[in-house]
């Protein structure tokens, strides 16, 4: 028994209110009674559903399919070859098993400038000199020369999905859809340390064509994408060199802001029940 409203009403639609059409999509249906279920009812994309067990759930009308496949074709529009790229190696790496972050701001340690070196002026008729508290090369001034802060924004930032530390293996995946883009990249020096100083891995992705193996530094990986952003595939040209690294304190608390991606798998409506399963507190009459 299906029960829908004879004429929609018009109704804005909010990305709230498409997430929760796609919710339902993915989901056995499970109603949560709240405002935005109210709207779509209204608007005529869903529509009441009694099972056979007399159990109430919601599925997508026409116009609701309709909605949500004309909202997705202006997501794809909108996006970038960029961010498509980005996105479709994102979903590479959470098939992996690993967590993903895209454009995290963290902050990393470069190496600066060496401090220039301070005249010792002398003075005749004077006491003997007091030893000195540290050596030139380790004053606070060459230290603080030495170890400059950085904000570094990587396009893609993963570790291992595990509880043990040792085994994190924190990798950088930059994306870099044109040469252009890339040489850009490459010009920057501090950026690459920021970078390297984050994880234990660091990789370029790019499609292929776009630059040879010997342009890049040895100690990055190379990652190309054979094939259109829809339906091609990735390769390893060359792994990256491994440098052990222990995440900073201060990374570790970006990461905990943050929201990791999500692959299409763990994006369904949990708190509408699985298939099969009925609501929390409700029984079959």
């Amino acid at each position: 028994m299906t029960a829908q409203p004879s004429s929609p009403l018009p109704i804005t639609l909010t990305r709230f209110h498409r997430t929760r059409l796609m919710q339902i999509w993915r989901s056995a249906g499970w109603p949560c009674k709240d405002g935005l279920e109210i709207d779509l009812l209204a608007a005529g994309l869903i529509a009441q559903h009694s099972t056979p067990e007399g159990f109430e759930t919601l599925q997508l009308t026409n116009d609701g399919i309709r909605t949500l496949a004309l909202a997705r074709q202006r997501s794809v529009r909108a996006l970038s070859a960029h961010d498509r790229l980005g996105q479709k190696f994102a979903a590479q790496l959470l098939a992996s098993g690993r967590i993903v972050w895209a454009e995290l701001s963290l902050r990393a340690v470069i190496e600066g400038p060496a401090a220039p070196p301070i005249p010792q002026m002398t003075a005749p008729h004077t006491a003997p000199a007091m030893a000195p508290l540290w050596s030139d090369e380790d004053t606070p001034t060459a230290r603080a020369a030495a170890n400059l802060w950085r904000m570094a924004r990587p396009d893609l930032f993963s570790v291992r999905n595990t509880s043990v530390p040792a085994y994190l293996q924190p990798m950088v995946h930059e994306i870099k859809y044109s040469r252009a883009d890339l040489l850009s990249d490459l010009r920057h020096d501090a950026k690459r340390q920021a970078y390297q100083w984050l994880c234990e891995e660091c990789y370029y992705v790019f499609p292929a064509g776009i630059a040879e193996p010997e342009e890049i530094p040895e100690h990055f990986g190379i990652w190309v994408l054979h094939g259109g952003l829809d339906a091609g595939h990735f390769e390893l040209l060359r792994p990256a060199r491994h440098t052990p690294c222990t995440l900073p304190f201060a990374v570790w608390l970006a990461l905990c802001k943050a929201t990791p991606l999500r692959s299409d798998e763990d994006k369904a409506q949990v708190q509408l029940g699985d298939a099969g399963t009925p609501p929390p507190g409700t029984q079959a009459p």
